[in-house]
């Protein structure tokens, strides 16, 4: 499942559920509450999988992503955060939409994300 983004950062480009850290939260326990304000779902075993370094040269914005992987625990899916999420929709990896947000295309490129799910 991806998200189409919305808002300032990434607007339009396609990627997974995702955010920020807030102060003094594990990257695990922000990736559970990313999942849930963005798409209304709960998600467990959450692991790390990889880390990206992207840079935004239009905006000089420099992000280090740090990529997790999850399994469904339960909920439906819902845009949970209208100010965040334009739509989703799951696709297969051999026809994900276009754009893909920049740190996406770069974890792509990194490793066979195929392998990983």
């Amino acid at each position: 499942m991806l998200i189409r983004r919305k808002g300032a950062h990434g607007a339009g480009s396609w990627a997974p559920p995702g955010g920020h850290l807030e102060f003094g939260e594990t990257p695990e326990s922000c990736a559970v509450r990313e999942t849930r304000e963005e798409v209304g779902i709960e998600i467990a075993n959450v692991r790390f999988i990889a880390v990206t370094n992207d840079i935004f040269k239009e905006s000089g914005q420099h992000y280090i992503t740090l990529w997790m992987q999850a399994d469904w625990l339960s909920g439906e899916p819902k845009i949970a955060a209208v100010d965040e999420v334009a739509e989703f929709s799951w696709f297969d990896w051999d026809s994900l939409p276009s754009p893909l947000f920049l740190p996406f295309e770069n974890l792509l490129g990194k490793v066979n994300v195929k392998m990983l799910f």
